[in-house]
């Protein structure tokens, strides 16, 4: 089975900057989309940032522009660079990735918090 794992959250200041990884591991074919999702307490999940396989993105238009996702097919993993961060972007971000191994796949990793916070 595939499993999402993802670290670099944690605590940061006021325009401060964080980068998240995500890699996937076990038995698949291939992973066509991997993305970047937050959840605050009392909202629900949003996006944050998509990316393809080929390298095509899609952000959340609030988000453009102070971060970025990329990923390292080779490594399996997604990044996503998050700059000049503020308070409101405290949340747990979730990676996303969408692929096939027999069937198609849709999983979530467990989260990292990240918390904005002087």
């Amino acid at each position: 089975q595939v499993q999402l794992v993802e670290s670099g959250g944690g605590l940061v200041k006021p325009g401060g900057s964080l980068r998240l990884s995500c890699a996937a591991s076990g038995r698949f074919f291939s992973i066509n989309v991997m993305g970047w999702y937050r959840q605050a307490p009392g909202n629900q999940r949003e996006l944050v940032a998509t990316i393809s396989r080929g390298g095509t993105t899609n952000y959340a238009d609030s988000l453009k522009g102070r971060f970025t996702i990329s990923r390292d097919n080779a490594k399996n993993t997604v990044y996503l660079q998050m700059n000049n961060l503020n308070p409101e972007d405290t949340a747990v971000y979730y990676c996303n990735a969408v692929g096939t191994y027999f069937n198609r796949f849709n999983i979530w990793g467990q989260g990292t918090q990240v918390t904005v916070s002087p």
